[in-house]
């Protein structure tokens, strides 16, 4: 990693950047847990922040947000709230089964290529 990458992931503004380009990149029908989108994303062991920074979205992002979820594929968003709501509305409209408020990490997972070199 260079020191100029470093640099920036030592600021909020270069945080969130490098958190909402890998979020982007998560496909339809796939699901990531914070913290994998974490370590994707550059910030190592930050995945009680990713699910911070993922709640202060503005409501018309049009980030997936919906496709990160908890360890082992548990929805850490409530059913019967609006949100929680939601995410499962669009999960199941992507063609990922949410059942007992999990999704099968083997199953709709996103596994992106390793990085080489």
């Amino acid at each position: 990693m260079s020191v100029a990458h470093e640099h920036v992931l030592d600021n909020a503004e270069g945080r969130r950047t490098a958190l909402y380009s890998v979020l982007g990149q998560v496909p339809s029908g796939k699901v990531v847990s914070y913290g994998q989108l974490a370590e994707l994303a550059g910030l190592g062991r930050a995945a009680r922040w990713v699910g911070r920074t993922l709640g202060q979205l503005p409501a018309d992002t049009r980030l997936p947000w919906h496709r990160v979820l908890g360890a082992g594929g548990r929805l850490s968003l409530a059913s019967g709230t609006p949100s929680g709501d939601e995410q499962r509305a669009r999960l199941r409209a992507e063609g990922v089964n949410v059942t007992n408020n999990r999704v099968d990490m083997t199953r709709h997972g996103w596994r992106p290529m390793e990085h080489s070199g």
